[in-house]
């Protein structure tokens, strides 16, 4: 009984409404003709012009018909509410005579299923109206055909990526400043270097313009081959067999190569009761050998012994003031223990890792250096101490309104230059070293004596470096080892300045059991700036040499942060120690310019 009722009512419904449906039929066979009519022009056109296409496999394609017959489903629905409710309204605005707004209200289903369709044709119309190619035709896909494969599938796709077709060679004289990576990497390397020389591409972005590291670098290498004027200049200098897009923006630009550096190795060294090895990259002969000579002295009598002293990188802002006397106040208001500590709490606040050791200002008229000591973990801390000091100008700027930061470094740190306050005060790892050498071993391996040692130090490395007027520089070699060490380990070479900051220091002493006197040798150095994580520290070559030192990356747990630094710089200092030892008892036994001769000379072939 229910189902005869239903289909009367369907069947009331369409003789009350037949004028709106028939109306809406019509439309929309008028609108399908209209559509196949020119669906046929399209077709006929592309009959006449073929276009030739190069073999390629078959791939997925969108199931057109679903997004077809979706097109048509809600075009004929529109189309239909459309004339219904056009119909309808007559009648119910002749109804509604008592002005309650029932038209509105008739409507508002209508409203909700039109903006839907509406929602519909924004997103999807005209898809596949006309052709099932149109969306290759469209204005917003103009172009794609001609890049690069992306391997992406399409919607309602069912197998793989239909390969795209490769791009022509551009025209010489056309602008391809708006090439994309894909596009270039299709373009022969000369190309590329005509359009660094007409200014299209800059040289340092060819990494970012190729996509390729590898390219972007033998590239550039024809580039400057060019500009040198010297065809194959650069043949002998590597290019392949290097990550180049691990340093890109960390390590170096413009880059053309990379120089190979020999690594040698000393040791072991007894250093704490460890044995220690510790790697150098260098080109002097002789460094490595004689080095290693005096590890084999240190550990024939026991090995060395090391302590850090301090621990802390710094940078110095300079902030100017509006005069003298303002300047005074900051340095005050600095020094105040209640102030120092929310200067402390500022610097902390940017590092998980660093603290702000102390803060020392220095006032040079209206100027202020504010000195910020910072102990940095296991990094060598240089970008973690600036950030920092930002945040401590910050700070002081609520204080002092009319203050002015001139410049975050103010060259009292101070950073990659000889200065007299970090030999004082020291920067970095300030370490220790010393050893304790037998006359017989100072015989035997050393081939000198105790008192000559003694007496060559104390005329060369100490009045031969005051009469210099020599700043840290109380030493024998101490910047070999530092140096070559730095350049093994991934270190920032040019703070070799200050790091190299040592006094060496000698005398002879008596030893419970021995009948001669022994050497009690030391290093000092105040500012030997380390870190293992960083920098150079990642690249693959350093990391394995601070392996191979059982000091690379982050200190874990239980070992405190800082450890791997700290031991880091003292296994440097015990080399520093090792290499002064032999290079001295070479001086003082006249042995150097033979060994030099021996060791350093290469043989005409």
């Amino acid at each position: 009984m229910a189902g005869k009722e239903l289909v009367l009512e369907v069947t009331d419904f369409l003789f009350d409404h037949a004028v709106p449906l028939t109306a809406a039929t019509v439309m929309f066979v008028v609108f399908c003709g209209i559509t196949c009519l020119f669906n046929g022009d399209v077709a006929k056109e592309k009959a006449e012009k073929p276009v030739e296409k190069p073999q390629e496999k078959q791939g997925p394609r969108p199931k057109w018909f679903v997004l077809r017959f979706l097109n048509y489903l809600v075009l004929f629905v529109f189309i239909s509410s459309l004339c219904f409710s056009f119909m309808k309204s007559r009648r119910v605005i002749a109804v509604d005579s008592l002005g309650l707004g029932l038209e509105n209200l008739t409507l508002f289903p209508f409203l909700i299923l039109w903006s839907m369709c509406l929602a519909y044709f924004f997103g999807f119309f005209g898809i596949t109206f006309v052709d099932k190619t149109a969306m290759e035709r469209s204005p917003s896909s103009f172009g794609l055909d001609r890049l690069a494969p992306m391997h992406d599938t399409p919607i309602c796709a069912e197998k793989a990526c239909r390969p795209c077709s490769m791009v022509a060679a551009p025209p010489k004289d056309a602008k391809l400043t708006d090439k994309s990576a894909q596009e270039l990497a299709l373009l022969p390397d000369e190309t590329i270097v005509a359009m660094v020389e007409k200014g299209e591409i800059k040289d340092h972005a060819l990494e970012k313009k190729l996509g390729d590291h590898t390219r972007a670098v033998k590239v550039r290498r024809a580039i400057y081959e060019r500009r040198i004027g010297m065809e194959g200049v650069f043949n002998k200098l590597p290019v392949d067999h290097f990550d180049y897009e691990r340093i890109f923006g960390a390590n170096c630009e413009i880059v053309v190569g990379y120089v190979p550096l020999p690594c040698g190795i000393v040791g072991p060294l007894m250093l704490d009761g460890e044995p220690v090895f510790v790697p150098m990259a260098t080109t002097e002969g002789c460094l490595v050998a004689s080095t290693n000579r005096g590890c084999k002295a240190i550990s024939a009598c026991g090995g060395a012994r090391s302590r850090v002293l301090k621990d802390g990188i710094t940078r110095a802002p300079c902030i100017r003031m509006p005069d003298t006397m303002a300047a005074a106040d900051l340095k005050a208001w600095v020094e105040t223990p209640a102030n120092f500590a929310l200067v402390q709490e500022a610097f902390n606040s940017t590092t998980n890792y660093g603290r702000l050791v102390s803060c020392t200002p220095t006032v040079a008229g209206r100027n202020v250096y504010l000195r910020c000591v910072c102990f940095a973990g296991d990094a060598m801390g240089m970008n973690m101490v600036s950030k920092g000091c930002l945040k401590v100008i910050d700070l002081l700027q609520e204080h002092f309104p009319d203050m002015e930061l001139v410049a975050i470094s103010g060259n009292v740190c101070c950073d990659k230059k000889p200065a007299a306050i970090n030999w004082i005060e020291g920067r970095g790892k300030s370490v220790v070293v010393e050893a304790t050498i037998t006359a017989d071993v100072v015989r035997k391996t050393l081939k000198t004596t105790v008192d000559a040692m003694v007496e060559a130090n104390r005329q060369k490395c100490l009045i031969g470096s005051a009469m210099a007027g020599s700043v840290g520089g109380f030493n024998a070699h101490a910047a070999n080892i530092v140096a070559a060490a730095f350049l093994a380990t991934g270190q920032d070479p040019a703070q070799v300045v200050e790091s190299a900051n040592c006094i060496t220091l000698m005398e002879a002493i008596d030893v419970e059991g021995q009948t001669e006197k022994a050497l009690l040798m030391s290093v000092t150095m105040p500012s030997l700036e380390v870190g293992t994580v960083g920098g150079g520290t990642s690249l693959p070559a350093q990391r394995a040499c601070l392996e191979a030192m059982n000091c690379a990356g982050a200190s874990k747990a239980p070992n405190a942060p800082g450890t791997n630094a700290q031991a880091l710089a003292r296994a440097i200092g015990a080399a520093v120690l090792a290499g002064e030892m032999s290079l001295m008892a070479a001086l003082a036994s006249n042995q150097l310019v033979r060994a030099h001769m021996t060791h350093n000379r290469k043989k005409a072939n």
